[in-house]
């Protein structure tokens, strides 16, 4: 059915390089010439636009209930082409309980790149969510081999089926099954895209353990960190892929998680916008009759700003002063202490490979 496939993928730890590789793998065996393009590597997006048959898939990680935002600059400026039919397909966090497999959620990751695409007149073919384990050692540790395996062997066979389909014409639209729950999560995506990220950018530490080795800063897909005081720093840029702390030799690379308690704390202490605004009412005397003035919709979001940029600002403040006490041993030693990821039953998580 198709003259060419074109596949471009983004992952973090391995999960949708392999969900890639196996479609790759299907569409040349019945020998469509297909090309597997790393989306952190694509500096252009270089395809004919003939009259040929094409097929186009995006494969990516899910982040926030959505796409990373690497993968989403890449939908949005991408070409229009003739006679192209598009898939997407995302990794997202899943579950097992004993036997049973639980589906994730995708909130916006299938929803919106889907409605680009269509925009862009090509024809959604495929809309696949691949529930495979999270990697997200920020938040849980690493599942266990025996359950990475049992959850690779169910979606090895989900994603054959789903290229089968494609080869013959199917249109498959699993993702469109949970869509009321996604929708309903969409708000969480949206935080997540401007503002969410940002915070989770400032999660990571390195330990005294750490080498120098710079791995995680030649391997960051979006070239978020830089090396200061020999050390890795993270900037605002990081996308949270977890690659860098699940691939460090040492497992130097840590999240805070008794320091990020104390800070959010902190951060409940701060004035909310609401608290700002009645303030500067109070201060400017608008109380008439014992009764606050309408405030406008422009000026509820100049505070909502107000707020973030606070927020924003603490966080930066207090990252910066721990990275700085973290060059003292007795600091960097109660910081590591007080993180879940430096013990060894925090399991590092990087997809498997024999599959």
């Amino acid at each position: 059915m198709y003259a060419n496939a074109y596949l471009f993928y983004f992952s973090g730890t391995g999960n949708a390089k392999n969900v890639a590789e196996w479609i790759a793998k299907y569409l040349t065996e019945i020998k469509v010439f297909t090309k597997l393009v790393k989306i952190e590597d694509s500096k252009s997006i270089e395809i004919e636009n003939d009259n040929s048959k094409k097929l186009v898939g995006i494969i990516s990680a899910t982040h926030g209930f959505n796409l990373p935002p690497i993968v989403l600059n890449f939908v949005f400026k991408f070409p229009k082409l003739k006679n192209t039919d598009v898939f997407i397909a995302n990794t997202r966090a899943g579950l097992k309980l004993s036997k049973l497999f639980l589906p994730g959620l995708s909130g916006l990751a299938q929803i919106l790149p889907s409605s680009v695409f269509l925009i862009k007149g090509f024809n959604v073919v495929g809309m696949q969510p691949i529930d495979l384990p999270s990697n997200w050692i920020s938040l849980h540790p690493g599942l266990k081999t025996k359950v990475v395996d049992s959850m690779y062997v169910r979606i090895q066979n989900i994603i054959k089926k789903f290229t089968n389909n494609l080869i013959n014409g199917k249109r498959n639209y699993i993702a469109l099954y949970s869509l009321p729950l996604d929708i309903a999560i969409s708000i969480i995506s949206v935080g997540y895209y401007f503002v969410g990220r940002f915070m989770l950018a400032k999660t990571f530490i390195a330990t005294q353990k750490c080498t120098s080795c710079q791995l995680c800063v030649k391997q960051c897909p979006v070239k978020a960190l830089k090396i200061i005081d020999k050390r890795p720093y993270w900037t605002f840029n990081c996308e949270s892929c977890m690659r860098c702390m699940n691939n460090c030799p040492q497992r130097a690379i840590e999240t805070p998680h008794g320091f990020l308690i104390l800070i959010w704390t902190l951060l409940l202490c701060i004035p909310s916008a609401n608290a700002i605004k009645n303030f500067i009412i109070n201060f400017q005397g608008s109380i008439i009759n014992n009764q606050i003035i309408k405030v406008l919709w422009y000026e509820q979001l100049f505070y909502y700003i107000a707020e973030l940029l606070v927020y924003f600002g603490f966080v930066w403040i207090t990252y910066r002063v721990l990275y700085y006490f973290m060059k003292f041993k007795f600091i960097d030693t109660i910081i590591s202490y007080t993180s879940f990821t430096k013990y060894n039953f925090w399991r590092r998580y990087k997809a498997p490979k024999r599959y």
